[in-house]
């Protein structure tokens, strides 16, 4: 248990980084979104107030928790602004050290409040962690996560044992189309150079598949793009991100773009040729695969496909859980007494 909390605001980035990776050290398996190669990644113009929550047990950090501050909002580990946090935060919440208890992140949660915050916005938080922050919820999203267990993997050795017929029929087909043009390979980028070029060319595959589509795309912003071409080049020596490319034979076929921390592989985002693709040949479920059986053979845990319950990820997972977006309020104020109304009466 912490036995001292401090909040204060952050006058030197290069200073809280050190702290960070500090505490990294010494933290249990973290999720990539947690790490400071995400968190700090564009700091300076992502966090335009922040500030720091700080706990401590016998003169030793055992957690910290970033906010940036926007009036009375306190948005935690994002900008509270909607394009700045387009790069979309999951598995989010404070960085702990691994004896430290669920009462820690409780902790620096509510010292939030003492701060002067009149809400505090949880992005893609545990229900745990939400639950415990205090404050009545303005608003609420729960999303699901589906997941692989790579140890299940592992243990049938084939990354289609737990797959339905069905998947299992449409996945065999797919590369006995594909293997039609050459052999099907998955490649994990070796170069920051190669990386980069590889996720601007599934930049280009992604754009057209959604505007093709009536919509602008996750990489519509421009500053989407220079945020994960500064992540890549930040987290691709520490192997923290993949850039996959899926090919048979000299034909592309698209890329995944994975976040990956202690054994946790997050499926961030992907691009694929659509002329690839029909109802025979599905090049999205063919490059999953083979990046689940790639992550099982490394050792890791994991293989996230992150929030949303697309047919794919359903098809493919082995379990998920629950995470929560939501915007909360002091009980004692206007908008607590509208929220705690609303929920009263089933609208909220």
């Amino acid at each position: 248990m912490a036995n001292a909390l401090a909040v204060e605001p952050v006058r030197d980035v290069a200073a809280l980084a050190a702290l960070w990776r500090a505490l990294e050290a010494e933290a249990g398996p973290i999720p990539p979104f947690r790490a400071w190669t995400w968190v700090g990644c564009l700091a300076e113009e992502r966090f335009t107030d922040p500030w720091l929550v700080r706990a401590e047990a016998g003169g030793r950090v055992v957690g910290l928790a970033l906010f940036n501050r926007r009036g009375g909002r306190f948005a935690l580990t994002e900008s509270g602004e909607r394009r700045l946090d387009a790069p979309f935060v999951e598995h989010n919440g404070p960085l702990l050290a691994a004896d430290a208890g669920p009462e820690v992140a409780a902790a620096l949660m509510r010292a939030a409040w003492g701060a002067g915050a009149r809400r505090l916005v949880l992005s893609g938080v545990e229900e745990t962690l939400a639950a415990a922050a205090g404050g009545v919820a303005l608003r609420r999203q729960t999303r699901t996560a589906p997941f692989v267990d790579l140890a299940r993997v592992r243990q049938a050795g084939n990354p289609l044992a737990h797959l339905s017929a069905n998947a299992r029929g449409q996945i065999r087909r797919s590369l006995r189309r594909f293997t039609e043009a050459g052999e099907v390979v998955l490649t994990r980028a070796g170069t920051e150079a190669e990386a980069l070029a590889w996720l601007d060319a599934l930049i280009v595959l992604h754009q057209r598949s959604w505007q093709a589509r009536g919509q602008p795309g996750a990489f519509a912003d421009p500053f989407m793009r220079r945020f994960h071409r500064a992540l890549v080049a930040r987290a691709l020596p520490r192997g923290e991100a993949d850039l996959l490319r899926l090919a048979a034979g000299a034909h592309v076929l698209g890329y995944l773009y994975n976040l990956r921390r202690d054994g946790h592989v997050c499926a961030y985002q992907s691009g694929f040729d659509p002329a690839a693709a029909d109802s025979h040949r599905k090049p999205g479920l063919v490059a999953h695969v083979l990046a689940i059986g790639r992550a099982a053979g490394e050792g890791a845990r994991l293989y996230d496909f992150l929030a949303g319950e697309d047919r794919y990820k359903r098809s493919l997972a082995t379990g998920s859980r629950d995470l929560v977006w939501t915007e909360l309020v002091r009980p004692v104020s206007l908008l607590g007494a509208a929220a705690r109304l609303r929920r009263l009466f089933g609208r909220g």
